[in-house]
């Protein structure tokens, strides 16, 4: 699992990206680049990082479900993802 540090830091991207998103908008549009370099780095949308829902594992994420591999192998396996199965053939 992930440290706990490491979850909030990313929530906290999230929202300053969220409240940030109209205005870097608008100074894009503008061309003012002078005005979107003053604006706080982290509100940038590149730097949010996809983290598993549960674990927080940055790696292996899965966007359908929003968790990780290693949760999705888990939870499918224990038939708790609906419409999921293990393949056989």
């Amino acid at each position: 699992m992930a440290k706990e540090s490491m979850k909030a830091r990313e929530v906290k991207r999230e929202k300053l990206v969220e409240k940030y998103a109209e205005k870097r908008k608008k100074l894009k549009e503008a061309g003012d680049y002078e005005a979107l370099q003053k604006l706080p780095k982290n509100s940038s949308p590149v730097r949010l990082h996809n983290r598993c829902k549960l674990t927080g594992r940055p790696k292996g994420y899965m966007r359908t479900f929003g968790i990780s591999r290693v949760m999705f192998r888990e939870m499918a396996n224990k038939g708790l993802i609906p419409g999921v199965k293990k393949a056989s053939w």
